[in-house]
């Protein structure tokens, strides 16, 4: 694709990048076959052909409108089109690019402002959201329908926290919300590693990733996060030289895909470029750890687990599949873990949750809550799991099952056989 920045933008580092993704795109059209968006709405301008064409248009010097920023938000950002791209285009960064130039350029109405600000100070802030998101359990009764079927009547016990008694040692995200919605992902990981001979180690001034604010477009406060969580980990990895933090821990594949950018997204400040760089190489979805060090471990003996098979669905999230490009790993996992997977038709296909997208685009995102449910339920498995935090608050509200992260229920399958 041929392009002619605008002054505006044309050399800037932000102008170089979108340059570069902006001419790596062929028009082939391969991406609307799998953009949860254009199967909805059968619009090619909500589609990721249509939509760089609207930010070529507008990095080329067209003045960006309402319509425009209705098309670039009704984007998920699941990147599924960066999956089935033959030609590499790095989409999700073109949209963040976009997204901020049409921010400052369009604006917002009193309403949409409002709403984007709460998000923006209450979900990357556990001190604000938890004890919001107990109350509302409290008055879960009183709460609008929408954010009632988010808000869960109980929380599940994070149960025991091994001691760090292991030489090996790698450091866990805890993230904003999930360690109020759903404590024990964080402590079946550790307890699950524990057993491998590795003390996972959780850094209590290391919380939000940055995603929350970097897509909301207040990418400069996401910057900040990104910069406090480095900040946070660096002395743990400075003073583990020579024992060696062998990895930085993600539990929520959202927050594994943009840990993994830091090196990216900081590759501009000069203060923290290598320091970022550092962190992405050594952040590991857990996924990946675990695949690694049970390769020739008993502790998944499939051949202690072939009694009262459970049935599993498993939802792998955009993040994991698309983001972080890990596909297969988790069901080999489960399955060699002894549970029966079922088979789960668009498995490729968004849920709805995308961050904040279930708030702020509500009528799609539960059009494909819906779809993904059939899905997922077709064959009535008896559990459904997922790998991030956002899906599993998300799927929850439109079923009566409990859904959990398949790390919790690995933990409570070997916790069956080998305590």
């Amino acid at each position: 694709m041929q392009t002619n920045l605008a002054s505006f933008i044309k050399d800037s580092p932000e102008g170089n990048e979108a340059d570069t993704i902006l001419r790596s795109c062929v028009h082939c059209g391969f991406c609307l076959a799998t953009c949860p968006t254009y199967q909805l709405l059968d619009d090619e301008l909500d589609s990721p052909r249509g939509r760089i064409y609207l930010m070529k248009q507008m990095l080329e010097g067209d003045t960006p409108t309402q319509k425009t920023q209705l098309h670039l938000d009704r984007c998920l950002t699941c990147r599924s089109c960066e999956t089935i791209c033959p030609s590499g285009v790095r989409y999700g960064r073109l949209v963040d690019i976009c997204r901020n130039i049409v921010e400052k350029q369009v604006g917002r109405n009193l309403g949409a402002t409002i709403i984007r600000y709460a998000l923006l100070k209450i979900l990357p802030n556990p001190r604000i959201f938890a004890p919001l998101f107990k109350l509302g359990q409290i008055c879960r009764s009183l709460l609008p329908n929408r954010f009632r079927d988010s808000v869960p009547s109980k929380t599940r016990n994070a149960g025991t926290w091994p001691s760090a008694r292991h030489s090996r040692r790698m450091l866990v995200l805890e993230g904003c919300v999930q360690p109020t919605i759903a404590p024990n992902i964080n402590a079946a990981a550790a307890r699950i590693l524990d057993k491998l001979g590795i003390s996972l180690i959780a850094e209590k001034n290391a919380n939000c990733c940055g995603a929350v604010p970097y897509h909301l477009n207040a990418q400069q406060e996401g910057l900040d996060y990104m910069r406090r969580n480095i900040d946070a980990w660096w002395p743990h990895i400075e003073n583990e030289i020579g024992q060696g933090i062998e990895a930085i821990v993600m539990t929520a594949s959202g927050c594994g895909v943009t840990v993994k950018e830091y090196g990216d997204l900081l590759s501009h400040d000069h203060i923290y470029a290598k320091k970022a760089a550092h962190i992405s190489k050594l952040t590991k979805d857990i996924s990946e750890i675990i695949e690694i060090e049970t390769r020739n471990h008993p502790l998944l003996d499939n051949s202690m687990c072939t009694t009262n098979k459970s049935k599993l669905s498993f939802h792998s999230p955009c993040t994991l599949q698309h983001g972080l490009q890990i596909n297969g790993v988790v069901e080999k996992i489960l399955i060699n873990a002894g549970l029966d997977l079922t088979f789960v038709q668009d498995a490729h296909l968004c849920c709805g949750a995308a961050g904040t997208y279930s708030i702020l685009q509500p009528q799609l995102s539960k059009q494909l809550l819906r779809n993904k449910i059939v899905e997922l339920e077709s064959s009535s498995p008896t559990q459904i799991v997922t790998a991030n935090i956002g899906c599993l608050i998300h799927l929850q509200s439109g079923t009566s099952s409990t859904i959990k992260h398949w790390i919790e229920v690995l933990d409570e399958k070997l916790c069956s056989h080998y305590t």
